[in-house]
C-alpha cells in the first residue's frame, strides 16, 4: 500500500512532464512553420538577387513570349544586421523575423522605377550560330581551327563567307587551302549556295605531326568562278598556327586580303606573272609592272631577273631600261630551263635598278624581291610560288612588296 502511494505522485510528474514536452514540441513546430509561410509569401512578391550581384532582369524563357520592353526598377537599400552566434534553434528563428522584418518593406510596389529597357536591342544569337559581319565591311571567311593530337590531325572548318563584292554574288564561290611550307596538294571546299553571304559547313582534314604545327602557315585563297570557268581571287588570308590553337573550335572571322586593299610597301611594289610547264620544264616569268618606285635620278629604271639554285646563280637576264617613271608598265617576259626536281631548291631574285649617269659606275639598287620555295621565301612570296607549282600551264599574277637588299 506504501508503494503505491509512493509511484502515484511519480507518475502523475512523469504524465505532466511528458504533456509538457508535447506541448513544446508542437508549439515549435507551429511556429516553424508559421515562420516558412511568412518568408515564402515574401519570396512569391519580391525577385531573388543574390548578394553583390549585378541586377538580375527576369525574362520569360519560353521562345514565343519575348516582351518588347522590360519594366526596369531600383531595389531600396538595406543593412543587415550581423547576430552573431546563436545557442539554440529557437533564437536563430527569432533571428529570422527580425530580418523578415526588417525586409518588410522590400516589395515591388515600394521598387524605384527607373525606366524600361528595349528587349530587341540585347538579343543574344544562339552559341551553335554564326552571324554574318555588317554590310559594308570587307570581305570575311568565317572558320574553325582545331588540331587533334591523337591521330595528328589538322581540321579546319569553313563555314560562311561574308560581305562578298556584289560582282562575284552570281558566281560559284571555292576555297583552296594549304598547309605551308610541306603540303604541295591544295585543298578545295565548295560553297553550297550564291549571294553575299555564301556557306560552307565543310570540314577539311591536314595530316601534320604535332611537332610541324607551330611552324605551319594556313593559306586560303578564295576564289569566284564564272559560268565560262573563268577563275578570279577575291582575297588571301595567311593564317600562322602558332598561338592560335589554344581553345578548341574557337570560331575565327578573318579578313580577305584583296590586291585593291594592299598598301604600296615603303619602297615600292611590283607584279610578276609566274607559269611553269612540266612538259617543256620551263619556267616563264613575265614582269608586268610597279608601283610607288623611289627613283633617286632620271635615268630611267629596268628589271633585272636571276634564276638561282642553292648558292649558285644558274641565269640573269635583264630587261630594257624605261623612262623615269615612279609607275611604269614593263610587260617583260623571261623564260628559263628548269627541271621539275629543282623546284624545290631554286628560287628567282628581282632587283629594280636604276641605271647610274656615269657607265663606269654599278646601278643603284631601289629594291629587291625573291620568290621561291620555303627555302628561301615566306608569306605571299612563297605561296605566289606554290601555286605556280600547283597549277601547271597557268599563270600567277601577284603584287609583291620590294625589300632592301641584304
Amino acid at each position: 500500500m506504501a508503494d503505491q502511494v509512493i509511484l502515484l505522485p511519480i507518475g502523475l510528474s512523469v504524465g505532466l512532464l511528458l504533456l509538457l514536452l508535447l506541448g513544446l514540441l508542437v508549439y515549435y513546430l507551429w511556429r516553424k512553420n508559421k515562420g516558412q509561410s511568412q518568408y515564402e509569401e515574401l519570396l512569391s512578391t519580391v525577385p531573388s538577387v543574390p548578394p553583390c550581384s549585378a541586377p538580375v532582369i527576369l525574362v520569360s524563357q519560353s521562345p514565343w513570349a519575348t516582351p518588347s520592353e522590360i519594366p526596369f526598377t531600383l531595389p531600396p537599400r538595406f543593412i543587415t544586421q550581423n547576430h552573431g552566434d546563436l545557442e539554440n534553434e529557437e533564437m536563430k528563428m527569432e533571428a529570422r523575423r527580425d530580418i523578415l522584418a526588417h525586409r518588410g518593406s522590400l516589395s515591388v510596389s515600394t521598387w524605384y522605377p527607373v525606366g524600361t529597357v528595349l528587349a530587341g536591342l540585347y538579343s543574344v544569337p544562339p552559341l551553335n550560330e554564326v552571324v554574318a559581319p555588317p554590310p559594308g565591311m570587307a570581305t570575311r571567311l568565317c572558320f574553325s581551327v582545331e588540331y587533334r593530337h591523337s591521330s595528328e590531325q589538322l581540321m579546319v572548318s569553313l563555314l560562311r563567307l561574308g560581305n562578298l563584292p556584289p560582282r562575284f554574288h552570281g558566281n560559284v564561290t571555292l576555297v583552296e587551302l594549304r598547309l605551308l611550307p610541306d603540303d604541295r596538294r591544295p585543298r578545295q571546299a565548295k560553297a553550297r549556295g550564291t549571294g553575299p553571304d555564301p556557306e560552307f559547313n565543310d570540314c577539311l582534314v591536314f595530316q601534320v605531326s604535332g611537332v610541324c604545327v607551330p611552324q605551319s602557315t594556313l593559306t586560303v585563297c578564295v576564289l569566284s568562278v564564272e559560268q565560262d570557268g573563268k577563275r578570279h581571287v577575291v582575297g588571301r588570308i595567311l593564317f600562322p598556327l602558332e598561338g592560335e590553337l589554344g581553345q578548341a573550335g574557337r570560331v575565327l572571322w578573318r579578313d580577305l586580303e584583296t590586291e585593291d586593299d594592299t598598301q604600296c610597301s615603303e619602297l615600292g611594289d611590283m607584279q610578276i606573272s609566274l607559269s611553269y610547264s612540266p612538259t617543256l620544264q620551263r619556267l616563264s616569268v613575265v614582269v608586268l609592272r610597279a608601283r610607288g618606285l623611289q627613283l633617286l635620278s632620271n635615268t630611267g629604271v629596268c628589271v633585272q631577273v636571276s634564276l638561282q639554285i642553292h648558292t649558285q646563280v644558274v641565269k640573269i637576264k635583264r630587261s630594257c631600261v624605261l623612262k623615269c617613271d615612279s609607275d611604269p608598265h614593263f610587260n617583260h617576259r623571261i623564260t628559263f630551263k628548269l627541271r621539275s626536281q629543282h623546284l624545290d631548291e631554286a628560287c628567282l631574285r628581282f632587283e629594280l635598278q636604276q641605271p647610274n649617269s656615269v657607265c663606269s659606275e654599278p646601278p643603284a639598287l631601289l629594291g629587291v624581291l625573291v620568290l621561291g620555295p620555303f627555302m628561301y621565301a615566306r608569306g605571299l612570296q612563297l605561296q605566289h610560288w606554290m601555286d605556280m607549282v600547283n597549277t601547271p600551264q597557268e599563270p600567277v599574277e601577284l603584287w609583291h612588296g620590294l625589300g632592301r637588299a641584304t
